[in-house]
Parts: structure tokens; sequence; C-alpha cells
């Protein structure tokens, strides 16, 4: 599928995992392929959403803002049944988490994030493979389709925002919503620029 790709698309996926390494994210996921997409303000994407405000910048700074609200998950909790097993032999889980806190401080049985694996000699001249995340894999499947629907034998930027759109999830879609784009209106304009750069 990649063979297809234009050099502005390559550019785009190679973007995408910049953006996601510069913001500290362990994976590349469909906000950071919408920031590679509008990066060049004079691109297709980018042009297509001016109307709406969203530039790189928004867009990261969102992504961050986002992905940094996410709580950190607790190795602590636990369901309901694992909570009636420490009860029934005489154990009150949160009695036990709140002399841990009061003696440890607030966020004592929090794991620290794990430190990213380090890869080539000594981890020290390689940057390491930041994985797409699975939605973020539909998405550049869903950009080969939309170039077959449009009987086009590349795909280009266009596409994968194309697929974006069709893959209808994810946090570039909610920072989309969230600046009241009009999807069909958007959809149209991305279609219109891809024939006109076929023809």
């Amino acid at each position: 599928m990649f063979e297809r790709f234009t050099t502005p698309a390559r550019e785009v996926v190679t973007r995408a995992q910049t953006e996601a390494r510069a913001l500290g994210h362990g994976h590349i996921g469909t906000e950071h392929v919408l920031i590679a997409l509008v990066a060049d303000p004079d691109g297709p994407v980018a042009t297509a959403l001016k109307d709406n405000g969203v530039t790189a910048d928004y867009v990261r700074d969102e992504a961050r803002r986002k992905v940094e609200r996410t709580p950190p998950l607790s190795p602590v909790d636990s369901d309901a049944e694992d909570r009636a097993a420490l009860k029934a032999i005489g154990i009150d889980l949160d009695a036990v988490r709140a002399a841990i806190e009061q003696n440890f401080g607030a966020g004592a049985l929090q794991l620290p994030r794990p430190e990213p694996k380090k890869r080539g000699l000594f981890g020290r001249f390689s940057s390491g493979h930041i994985p797409f995340t699975k939605r973020n894999k539909k998405v550049l499947e869903l950009s080969l389709r939309e170039a077959i629907r449009l009987n086009q034998k590349f795909i280009a930027p266009e596409h994968i925002a194309l697929g974006l759109i069709r893959e209808g999830e994810g946090l570039a879609m909610l920072i989309l919503s969230e600046k009241h784009v009009d999807f069909d209106r958007l959809r149209d304009d991305l279609a219109r620029s891809v024939r006109s750069r076929a023809a």
C-alpha cells in the first residue's frame, strides 16, 4: 500500500511520527496525523481547514492538553470482586490506601510511567520506533479505499484526511468537531482538490 503514497503523503506519515516524539507520546495517533496534515499552511488540507482556524499549532496544543489530561492508570484500581475478596478476610482496601497515602504522600500507590525502550547501540543512536494506534492504521487503510473510490492510483494527503473523516473517531475528529468543522463540505473540498491534482 505504501508504494502508492505520494511524496507529500509519505512526509505526512513521517511528520506524524516526529510530532508524536516531540510531544512525548508513546504512540502515533490520529491527532499526530492531523498535525502533520495541516503543518504546511499552503497544503491542501490546511487550506481546506483555514476558515475553521485549524492550524498545526492549534492541533498540537489541543493534543498536548487532551492527552495530558487523561489520568494515569493506577495499579491498585480493583474491581468489585477484588474488594469483596479482601473484605472477606478482614482487609478494608480504602483504609489501606488512606494509610499508605498518609504515611508516604498522595499518589504513593501510582507507579511512574515506564521509560521508553532504548534501541540501537546502548540506546544512544536510535530514537526508537513509535507504533501507530489501531485507529490510525485503520485511517491509513481507509485512505487507500478513498483513493479507490475516487478512481485514483495514488494516495495523497487529501486521501489521508478523507480516511480520518471516514473513520470518524479519535482525537483528531474530536478536535475538528470542537472547531465546528462541516465534514460534508470538508470532504467535498478535499475530493475536489485531489481530483484537480490528478487532472
